[in-house]
């Protein structure tokens, strides 16, 4: 398995637990919205800084997409 999957499929998992969901949630979440490549491709960022910082960037991105759905 990449790296860049190894580390999504660890930041799904810490993401779900921070939110009291699953990951199964999240990845369907993130699929709707078209952000799960985008947030593959932000590995070399998220796997070096702290993983709140992940956390707040995804948020930041759902927010976006719920606000502005097009």
């Amino acid at each position: 398995m990449p790296k860049e999957m190894e580390f999504f499929t660890f930041l799904l998992e810490q993401y779900a637990a921070h939110k009291n969901t699953t990951a199964d949630k999240i990845l369907k979440t993130l699929d709707e919205f078209g952000l799960t490549d985008f947030i593959i491709g932000m590995y070399e960022m998220y796997h070096s800084e702290a993983i709140e910082n992940a956390f707040t960037d995804i948020d930041r991105l759902i927010s976006q997409k719920i606000s502005s759905p097009l």
